[in-house]
């Protein structure tokens, strides 16, 4: 574990924890340190008592004489902060006493201790207060105790009890999938908005363009193209208002963005702690992650959940287990479409740990045979031509391309086979059509009690997609084909049901694919039929014979 406290303590905390100087909520904290709330009058009124107005006067002096008062009262503080936090009800005064808390940790780490030492003394939790502001509808409120709560959970020598980290990362989890939903909805309308504007001006001309963009199935890619340079635009004006778009557009958006931003940030900060990073997955953390990537985010909220991937890549078991969740798929295709170059270094440095930390060889090299199918030697390629002034990235990529190059050449085109239809994406890579890799494994496809061949059935019964459906089908075919008793294995899985339905696909290719599958199905069904009888011919007179398999 030590280096990896190394690698993270000698990461400028700023790259973490910074929050942009001009962002919504850094201008909101300024504005609340200038509203001082009038401390006196809640003494009179009997709201807090006169030693918590004393010690929260002091507070508020300049930075000098805080810190002074804060040493020599250190209990008494946090007593107060604390004590306020529970009683008073104001969000202005609540929002008050959480920036005050938070510069205090901000300034000075170590002072987390001040809060744990008084709360163990006094048998009290210091997470409850904050952990119950994270129930209130002001947005301010939550965010600032979901910072303090990531502080204290991180800086100070005591972990967070189970039931409270448990509670705290289901919650983040919750609010992260919340707010990417919120700003994906606001990308497509910010979306919306510029075509219509677009179409509007071009006199319509775009209007049309755009549409038969969707007809063209025949032509994918530049499809995918446009609908990558349409994201990358609105990311960077997500990421940078100052360029582009008109700030009302973008304020509600922002908002958002600002929100989700700092969610990551307290998980970034909370999955450095290695016995956090399992607590979050028991959560089932790590497919939130993937799949908010999956629905592209901008640029900075790909970065922080990267990060968050990275981070956990730290823990062996956890780079093991990590593609059970298609992260190199999904990583592989932010890679080909991403411009910036923090993502690229941050996702390059995933794929790093996926093959350096497992301590299962075996997995790394499924890893690597992964990376491969998912295009990632093509990236490399074009990263090697990009003149990069960060080393990580020129090491990485030195480091990713020797092991995926020396994977490709001890690659048996079962392994290859096996890892492609894992991946459930499957194509007309160069095994499929080879006669000479079925004759030598189509048997093996009954290996771990018929996995691939389940998987296929499964492709078939749920893909959406034609080209996979046409290579899933082509696949069951060969098999029946190459192996003798394949028919009623199919049958069994519930394969041949599910080819006959494809008969009436509307995809012409699926459709192609599907009836040469059933002939294959049925062919052999009158090969072995006339084998069996000339069998049942030579020996008659004995009686029937069992069925063979071995026809």
């Amino acid at each position: 574990m030590t280096d990896v406290q190394d690698i993270m303590s000698s990461l400028p905390d700023d790259k973490i924890d910074m929050i942009a100087a001009t962002s919504v909520l850094q201008q909101q904290a300024g504005d609340i340190r200038q509203n001082k709330p009038n401390w006196y009058s809640y003494m009179q009124s009997q709201m807090i008592s006169q030693e918590d107005y004393a010690c929260v006067s002091s507070l508020d002096k300049d930075k000098k004489a805080q810190a002074q008062y804060l040493q020599e009262n250190a209990s008494q503080c946090a007593k107060t902060l604390l004590n306020m936090l529970s009683h008073v009800s104001k969000d202005q005064t609540i929002q008050y006493i959480l920036v005050l808390i938070d510069d205090l940790l901000q300034e000075d780490r170590t002072r987390v201790q001040i809060f744990h030492d008084y709360a163990i003394k006094k048998k009290e939790s210091v997470w409850a207060p904050f952990l119950n502001l994270l129930n209130r509808q002001d947005g301010f409120i939550v965010n600032m105790a979901s910072r303090v709560v990531g502080k204290l959970a991180c800086w100070g020598q005591e972990q967070m009890p189970k039931s409270d980290l448990h509670f705290y990362l289901q919650w983040l989890k919750d609010q992260l999938t919340v707010a990417a939903q919120k700003l994906l909805h606001e990308m497509e309308e910010a979306e919306k908005k510029r075509l219509a504007e677009a179409a509007a001006s071009h006199h319509g001309h775009h209007g049309h363009g755009h549409q038969s963009h969707h007809g063209e199935a025949h032509h994918p890619n530049s499809h995918h193209h446009q609908i990558a340079e349409r994201y990358r635009e609105i990311s960077s004006a997500i990421d940078d208002p100052q360029r582009g778009s008109s700030k009302e557009d973008l304020h509600v958006t922002l908002t958002n963005n600002e929100y989700i931003q700092s969610v990551a940030r307290c998980l970034q900060m909370m999955l450095r702690v290695d016995e956090y990073r399992f607590a979050f997955v028991t959560v089932d953390g790590i497919s939130t992650l993937i799949s908010i990537l999956s629905s592209r985010v901008n640029f900075q909220v790909q970065y922080q959940l990267v990060f968050c991937l990275w981070v956990l890549t730290f823990n062996p078991l956890l780079a093991e287990k990590m593609n059970k969740f298609n992260v190199i798929p999904i990583l592989a295709d932010i890679l080909s479409d991403c411009a910036k170059e923090k993502v690229t270094r941050i996702i390059l440095a995933v794929f790093r740990n996926l093959i350096e930390k497992p301590e299962d060889s075996q997995v790394a090299k499924e890893h690597c045979i992964a990376m491969v199918q998912c295009k990632v030697m093509k990236q490399l390629t074009i990263l090697e031509q990009r003149r990069f002034d960060d080393e990580d990235i020129t090491g990485d990529v030195e480091f990713l391309t020797e092991k995926l190059q020396n994977s490709v050449q001890d690659l048996s085109s079962f392994d290859e086979y096996a890892t492609e239809v894992k991946s459930a994406r499957l194509e007309w890579s160069p095994v499929h059509k080879s006669a000479k890799f079925w004759r030598e494994n189509a048997q093996r496809l009954n290996e771990k009690q018929y996995e691939l061949l389940r998987i296929l059935v499964h492709l078939l019964e749920t893909s959406k997609d034609p080209l996979v459906l046409s290579v899933a089908s082509y696949d069951i075919g060969e098999y029946v084909r190459h192996y003798p008793r394949g028919k009623h294995v199919i049958e069994q899985l519930g394969g041949k049901q599910l080819v006959m339905q494809l008969l009436a696909h509307e995809d012409p290719n699926v459709r192609y694919e599907a009836l040469l599958a059933v002939q294959k199905l049925m062919v052999h069904n009158w090969e072995y039929l006339g084998k069996q009888l000339e069998k049942e011919n030579e020996k008659a007179p004995q009686g029937s014979a069992p069925i063979s398999g071995k026809a």
